[in-house]
């Protein structure tokens, strides 16, 4: 589904139940057909989908060259924080833009996680192939 940010093309979701059957159809690899991408900040201690990078939102600006030019030729990153409102929309895009001017021709799709890490581990946090790290104490009392 595609939803307007306010940036020039809208930007597009990925559900927790799209990236879940994507990681665990077997069929695409880690860090070779797509990549996740955490800019949570300090909340990223509660866990995180597994083979996520944290990348924090407050020092995103910093990484993001490194960043594009390590999965310019990825077909897909997925970009996500807490809820996927602020901090990770506004990473997608600075990292869409940046992409943009250093490499024009790359092509590999950029999406957001649609309700970000905080539905994700609602649905998954049981599941060690998708969820590691997971701190219950962490989410049990502000995300229950």
């Amino acid at each position: 589904m595609l939803v307007t940010t306010g940036s020039a093309k809208p930007m597009k979701y990925m559900t927790a139940e799209e990236l879940a059957a994507l990681m665990k159809s077997g069929e695409k690899v880690p860090s070779k057909d797509f990549l996740v991408v955490d800019v949570r900040d300090d909340d990223f201690a509660g866990g995180n989908i597994v083979g996520a990078r944290n990348h924090p939102a407050n020092k995103f600006m910093l990484s993001v060259p490194g960043l594009v030019k390590e999965t310019k030729d990825l077909p897909l990153v997925v970009f996500h924080c807490a809820l996927s409102q602020i901090r990770g929309p506004k990473a997608a895009r600075i990292y869409e833009e940046t992409r943009k001017n250093l490499f024009p021709d790359a092509t590999g799709e950029i999406v957001v996680l649609r309700e970000g890490f905080t539905k994700f581990q609602s649905l998954y946090k049981n599941d060690p192939t998708l969820v590691e790290k997971w701190d219950e104490q962490y989410w049990s009392s502000e995300w229950s």
